[in-house]
Formats: C-alpha cells, structure tokens, sequence
C-alpha cells in the first residue's frame, strides 16, 4: 500500500478532538468543589485564567509543531531547542507530571465509585490510612496499568465516542442548569475571605485540567493541512474546553446554593440530582467514571511516548523502552510508571496530587515558550513553521512569565515536591545522562558559535553543560577482504552522520599452543593480510572524511574476542560481516557463544553482502527496539545517500496495520517514507517487496540475532533468499544475573 493512500487522513475535526479528548476530563468532575471551597464564584474565573495561560502555550506550541513533528511533543521541542539539560528537566517534569496526574484521575475515580457503592472500608498503615476513595482509586490504577501492559488499547473511534458522549452529557446537564439559574446567586463575586487573593491560587489548583492539548502537535504529519489546521486543533480545543468548563461552573453556581458545591468532590452528581433527579444524577455519575477513567488510562498511554523519547535521546536507559516478548507493549516503562501512580495515591490527597500534576506541566509550559524564542532568535536553516504565533516576542514571553508565576501560587508542598523533582532532574543529567548523550541543542551551538560576540558567563555556561556522551564510535571487524570495501563505507556513512569516527580491528587467531606474547612477535607469519587490511580501511574511511583508528588484536579465539574488543574501543555500534568465511563460523552451535550474543555491549549490524547499494532501502517492522535501530541506520543511510525508504508492516487488518506504520513512521520522524501493509505470510511479505529495493534492513525479531546467525538457523529464512544485500540489526543488551541464571 503506497503512503499516498495513507498520510494525512486527519481532518481538522479528528484533529480537534485529540485535543478536546485529552482535556475534557476529570478536572470539571472533581475540582470544581475544590475551587469553590477556596474561591467562591470567583472559581469560574480560575478556568477562564487557566485557559489563558494555556491558550499562550498553545500558540507556541502551533508554530513548533508544525515546524518539528516529532514524538515526545513538548519534550522534544525543549530538548531539541534548549539542549539536554533542559530536555531532562522537560522529561522528568512531563513523566512525573503523567503520573500524579493519573494518580489524581484515579482518586477522582474512586470518589466517584464510592458515591455510588457507599463503601466504609478503611484500612490503618502505620505511614497513612486508606480510606475507600483511596482504595478503589488503587484498585483502578493497577487495573488500568495491566490493561496497558498487556496492550488493550482504546481505539481512535472509542476515544470519539467518549469525547462526544461526554460534550453530549455536559451539553443537557448545562441547559437544564441554564433553565434553573439564579443569576443572584452569583452575587458578590468576591465574599468575605475569597477574595481576588484566592484567585491565582484556584487557577493553579485546576490548571490540572488543561493537560494534553500539546498532544496534538505530536500527530502533526497524519494532519490534512497541519499549517492551517493545526493550530486550529490546537488552539480551537483549549477554547472549546475552557468555555466548557467556566460555563459548566457557572451555571451550577446560578442554579443551587454554592454550600452545596463548596468542598465537594462530586459536586456535579449532587447538583445533577437536585436539578434533574435520580437518573441525571446517575447519567453524571456516569460521566464522572467515564471522564476519568478516560483521562487516566491515557496518561498512562503517554508517559511511556515520553521514555521512548528520554530513551532515543539517551537521557535514561534505552531499555526502558523494552519490548515484551508476548505482549509488544514498552512493558518496563509501564510498570515503573503504574508503580509511581500507585506510590503516589497511597500518600497523596486530591488537592495535593492535581497541585504537583499542574506545576510539572506548567515548569514544562513555561520551557515550551522559551523554546520557541530560542528558535526564533538562533533561526537555523531546517526551522521552516508553517504557522508563526501573533504579536512575537511578547506571546512567548508572556506565556513563559505566566507559567512559571503560576508555580508560586500552588499550595508549598507542590511547590516542594516539583522543585525537589526539578532539581533531582538536574543531577540525573549531571551524573548520567550527560556521558551518554550526543545531542547538543540550538540554544548551545548558538551560543558557542558566537563565543566571541557572547557575554563571557553566557559561554561559560554553555560549555559547562554541554553533553560530553563522547566520540561516536563504530567497530569494524575485518576478515574478508572482498567485503571489506563496503563494510568500512557503511560504517564510515553512520560515523559521519553522527558525527563519529570508524575503528577497524582485525583480530589474529593466535594457536592455542602458541602463548599471544610470543605471537606478537610473530605476527607477520601469522597473518601476512593485516597490514594491507588495515591500510585499506583508513583509506576507505578517509575518502569520506571521516576519522579512523586500526588495530590488530592477537587472540586464541576469533568470533568471541569481538565482544572484547567492542568493549575494549567502547563501540557505541559493531558493523561486522555475515557470510561463510566470516567472524563466527556460521554451524558452530557453542554455549560459550549462545552466551556472548545474548549479552551484546553495544548495538550490533551484521550485513549480508550482495553489493553496496543503499539507492531503495527496505524496513520492515513489528515494532521494538531492534526495529528503532534499523530504524535510525536507515534515516542515517538517508541522510548521507540521499535513499528512499520503504516501511513495510505485516498484519492480520489492514486498517490496525496502517494506524500502527504510520504511528511508527511518525514516532521514527519517517512519515516521509513509502508505507507498505501488507496482510498473510511474513516472509513472503517481505521476499514480495525487497525485489524492488537494494537493501533490507531487519530489526532482529527476537533477542540472540547474533547467536543464530552463528549456529545458521536464522527465524527469516527468507533472509538468505533476496538477492539485495540485507543489513541486520540487533541493539545492546546486558543481561541481569537473573537472566544468565534463569535464561
């Protein structure tokens, strides 16, 4: 199936409802009591505020999502622009902020079910005690989590559904409220001690209501029109919601007496059963359950879009992003997630909760907006938006102020569990996530390239945070020479494209008899090919400018001493050969190298050689983190050899497998390349397409790629039958002792 028949089938309708979906939720059933209780009628007002700042944000985020589509949304464009400092503070912020959020849908969850059960059960820890609420929302949680984990998902039309179900409900609920409003009621706005003081902090308070229209910009390339419509989704959903809500508040206000609001966590149930009786009370209660239920269940689906993102970016482990084996969903980051949730229901309250929840996003918000500025001021080359946000410079700048002020009017415990989490963000990047990533954001190559015009702290600064993730590094081992031409390009095209530099090894079995110092010495006699090998692959390498450094390595094993050696060199990537007279003589079945292969110390390409041409590159995927890698090798093959790419997912319905592709293709930033679905026989999916492509390149479908390749029983059998070259990957794995034990 051509990509034709598949990008942008988003309308602005669809689009628009992402945005109102990921919003219309549990704010409007379980903090309007909440805010009433702090700020009288006044609490209308706090929507309308929150909307404001949101709608700034939301401008921002227009211009950079349709200047950078990319996953990860609001993390991307920080880290992207400001560089990973910031990103790690962006991401934990945005992770963390998922979480508390959840947590705080799923107390509104379990005040919800307990109005209807009545339940009296509570149970005394020794650090806190479990009323019902609580424990109905952890029982709702740890469903939810295992939903995600085994990957039951709600589909786009469900989420209309609830979308629509819910608009429809608020939509009667409002008219018969509009029908019995007391406008008088309303009057005074400002009561004895709830007066504009109060305001700024309500708005904080339910500013929990207003995450997740950011998510929008994250399908920014199945959108039809994204200049236009985009910012029309965008923008247009925080209007709707925030019309929605300040409406809704205030026609519950004009319609009973506000005692019955204040402090109340179901407030609409019990007004909807004074106004419209026992079934308006129970199609609220409803909605209630469905609004956060819904909200809930899609934060969770988010946070794990943020670990792939901090993943793919090296600011956490990569193996967060872990694909289990049965279930295909990022099941680490599920659990970590689902535990933090849980955590934090156990010990928070709801103010507590929706209060950390706004602040991390508004820290996020606030970035968002310097983000943008940044990107305006640097303007490199490939920022081309199609939208640019009114009246610039001050949109930005005052969505930024407007965020940030925000924080200081939350409750002090928020204030100090987000600038505790803020901090800690800066010391994981500090100690491990600066040695690992090679991202250097806009804001830092601005800077340092114009070190000699910039204020002297300025540069300092820059440079002191500058990540130091080290020379990319790809290790060649070499043994045919007939090969090696085109093992040393490849390898030499990924190095530059990164930015790195190839090392060439060529290991020298060394007898068993024959002790490797007095080897050393004899070297030539052992291998009178080194030399000329190695000689040949600086120049290789060097005909693309890229820097080379060559080894000769004296060992009693062949295959085995690979993993050294790239352990040795600290090789980021290992580009070998996969043939009959290569490293591994394939049909050995040794448990020593079924061992070696399960625990790879850096990611792994093996390329079946029937030519170098990278012309029509051929991808196809089932999702994972192998398929990430050949994912990234083909974008960077791309880049330096101008190649068209080809997606190719086979499943058992057309329409999920195009949903998957094109989310894949858009997680992958390759929503530019071909997508292909087919259904039937994988191997005969993939034989069928790579006879019109030059190169194919495959993720490994389960772990030990390596270790079949040695023992030649490979799953694809296919693999061995295209006549283009084939170039397999398999990314870096190290094995808890759990797994070495227990397999």
């Amino acid at each position: 199936m051509s990509d034709e028949e598949l990008a942008k089938d988003l309308g602005p309708l669809a689009a628009l409802t992402i945005g109102v979906g990921t919003m219309i939720g549990a704010g409007i059933f379980v903090l309007p009591g909440r805010a009433v209780a702090d700020a009288g009628p006044l609490a209308a007002g706090a929507f309308v505020l929150g909307g404001a700042i949101a709608l700034l944000t939301a401008l921002s985020a227009s211009e950079l999502g349709t200047a950078m589509p990319k996953a990860g949304g609001a993390y991307y464009y920080v880290n992207h622009a400001l560089g990973p400092l910031f990103g790690s503070i962006a991401g934990w912020a945005n992770w963390m902020g998922l979480a508390f959020a959840s947590a705080f849908y799923m107390f509104g969850f379990g005040e919800y079910v307990n109005t209807f059960l009545g339940l009296g059960l509570t149970i005394d820890l020794a650090v806190t005690t479990l009323g019902p609420a609580k424990l109905i929302a952890l029982a709702g949680a740890g469903l939810f989590v295992l939903i995600n984990y085994v990957g039951a998902k709600e589909t786009g039309r469900l989420q209309n559904v609830i979308v629509i179900t819910l608009v429809a409900i608020l939509a009667v609920f409002s008219f018969v409220g509009a029908m019995n409003a007391d406008l008088s009621k309303l009057f005074p706005l400002v009561r004895e001690g709830k007066g504009y003081p109060t305001l700024l902090p309500a708005t904080g308070l339910i500013f929990v209501s207003y995450l997740g229209f950011v998510q929008i910009t994250s399908v920014a390339e199945e959108i039809k029109d994204p200049g236009r419509n985009l910012p029309r989704a965008v923008i247009g959903s925080v209007l709707i919601v925030t019309t929605i809500y300040a409406l809704v508040l205030l026609i519950v206000l004009a319609a009973v007496d506000n005692s019955l609001v204040a402090g109340n966590e179901t407030a609409v149930v019990d007004v909807a059963d004074q106004l419209m009786g026992p079934i308006g009370a129970a199609v609220l209660l409803f909605a209630g359950l469905l609004a956060t239920a819904s909200s809930a269940n899609a934060s969770v689906l988010a946070s794990s879009r943020i670990n792939f993102a901090m993943g793919r970016d090296k600011l956490v482990s990569p193996s967060l992003n872990d694909i289990h084996e049965r279930f295909g969903t990022p099941y680490r980051a599920i659990g970590i997630t689902g535990a933090l949730i849980l955590v934090f229901i156990v010990f928070g309250n709801l103010e507590l909760l929706a209060s950390v929840g706004s602040a991390l996003h508004l820290v996020i918000y606030g970035l968002l907006n310097v983000a943008l500025v940044v990107m305006r001021v640097a303007d490199p080359e490939e920022y081309q938006p199609d939208y640019r946000v009114p009246f610039y410079p001050v949109t930005p700048i005052l969505g930024a102020l407007t965020s940030f002020a925000l924080i200081v009017f939350i409750v002090p415990q928020a204030i100090l569990l987000s600038l505790a989490l803020v901090v800690g963000a800066v010391v994981w990047y500090a100690v491990y996530a600066r040695t690992r990533t090679d991202k250097q954001g806009i804001l830092s190559q601005y800077v340092l390239s114009r070190a000699e015009e910039m204020p002297e702290p300025a540069v300092t600064a820059a440079a002191s945070v500058k990540p130091d993730g080290g020379s990319y590094r790809v290790m060649v081992p070499l043994a045919n020479p007939e090969h090696q031409h085109h093992l040393i390009t490849l390898a030499s095209a990924i190095a530059k494209q990164r930015g790195g530099e190839v090392v060439a090894v060529h290991i020298v079995q060394v007898p068993d008899q024959t002790p490797l110092a007095s080897g050393a010495e004899h070297v030539d006699q052992l291998d009178a090919e080194s030399e000329q090998l190695l000689a040949r692959a600086r120049e290789d390498a060097e005909t693309l400018g890229v820097p080379v450094e060559t080894h000769t390595v004296l060992s009693h094993r062949s295959f085995e001493e690979v993993f050294d050696a790239a352990r040795t060199y600290d090789a980021d990537l290992t580009l070998m050969g996969w043939g009959e007279d290569t490293q591994g003589s394939p049909g050995r079945a040794e448990t020593a190298i079924d061992d070696l292969t399960h625990d790879l110390p850096c990611d792994f390409l093996v390329l079946k050689d029937r030519g170098f041409d990278p012309g029509r590159i051929l991808v196809p995927t089932a999702g994972g983190p192998d398929s990430d890698l050949s994912a990234t090798v083909a974008k960077l093959l791309r880049e330096e050899f101008d190649s068209e790419i080809t997606l190719l997912h086979v499943a058992d319905d057309l329409a999920v497998g195009e949903q998957f592709l094109a989310d894949w293709a858009a997680d992958h930033d390759l929503s530019d390349a071909e997508l292909r679905v087919e259904t039937g026989d994988v191997e005969t999916a993939i034989a069928d397409a790579a006879t019109d492509h030059s190169m194919l390149v495959v993720g490994a479908t389960e772990r030990g790629l390596l270790s079949r390749l040695v023992r030649g029983s490979l799953v694809l059998d296919v693999l061995d039958d295209v006549e283009c070259s084939v170039l397999l990957a398999e990314t870096g794995h190290q094995r808890s002792l759990g797994e070495r034990l227990f397999g």
